[in-house]
């Protein structure tokens, strides 16, 4: 069970991120459609990984760093650079492509041919440029806030942000290009025990917060994200009736900046920070 469970683990790693798992790593994980599909359940596992890469940046950018107010701004860029980077911009690729599918007012079924095609238009550009600078500015004001309010922040938004997708896919079809789609064989419907794993690896990150940083305000970026979520789910259902791989992308986009964003409002209310 457990070493089922690692496998799984590690297939959606090689999926998402640019770690490879070769030789005879990869021969005792091994391969196949149902088992890209049940890797699902660990998607918010890989956001474990990089979110400790992407708040491990952080931190050690703010202690390399001269102790000047556009340093936070430096670290924040990095930390972004190093999630980007290690995702190989996966999740900002499926933004822009609903960017650019959604953004305008066309049909469904316009909509999903735009969504299948690789140039990024004005929409997807603008999306892209906005998402990018509002994370930087957000990862900034958390760091001048406090660095470890940051770091636990960085590593709750990655994990959080890879666990609401999985609500998309359990509630919505999968609407795609079932024969041109990598993300295919991991769209299904997923049951109840996926779900059950995939918060499990969710509520140990929320668990580490609350045990870097002890406090209520954790509520409001987690308040904030399945906010994101139920949002994204009504849009997706409305414009598309369903869900492609490049819309899971884009849900883990915003909710990542609607977590970073709860938690600035969180942390701007007016009572001691470690109420």
């Amino acid at each position: 069970m457990l070493a089922r469970a690692v496998r799984h683990w590690l297939l959606a790693l090689q999926f998402f991120t640019r770690i490879p798992v070769t030789g005879r790593l990869a021969q005792w994980v091994g391969y196949s459609p149902a088992m890209l599909r049940a890797s699902a359940a660990h998607f918010p596992g890989v956001g474990w990984v990089v979110g400790a890469w992407s708040a491990l940046v952080l931190v050690v950018s703010a202690w390399a760093l001269p102790a000047q107010p556009a340093s936070a701004w430096v670290a924040a860029v990095l930390c972004t650079a190093a999630g980007v980077w290690l995702t190989g911009a996966f999740h900002e690729d499926g933004l822009a492509d609903t960017a650019d599918a959604l953004g305008g007012m066309v049909e469904r079924e316009r909509a999903l041919v735009i969504m299948k095609d690789s140039r990024i238009g004005s929409y997807g550009a603008v999306a892209l440029v906005l998402a990018l600078l509002t994370k930087v500015g957000l990862l900034a004001l958390l760091e001048q806030s406090g660095l470890v309010w940051a770091a636990a922040g960085v590593l709750g938004a990655h994990v959080t942000s890879r666990w609401a997708p999985l609500w998309i896919i359990h509630a919505l079809p999968y609407v795609g290009d079932a024969d041109g789609s990598k993300s295919k064989p991991l769209a299904d419907a997923l049951d109840a025990g996926a779900l059950w794993v995939g918060t499990g690896w969710w509520l140990a990150a929320i668990g580490v917060t609350l045990a870097l940083q002890p406090s209520w305000r954790w509520l409001g970026p987690v308040l904030a994200a399945l906010l994101a979520l139920a949002l994204m789910r009504r849009w997706l259902a409305r414009r598309l009736q369903g869900f492609t791989g490049d819309t899971l992308g884009a849900t883990q986009q915003v909710t990542e900046l609607a977590f970073y964003l709860g938690l600035a409002v969180a942390l701007g209310v007016s009572v001691p920070v470690g109420g």
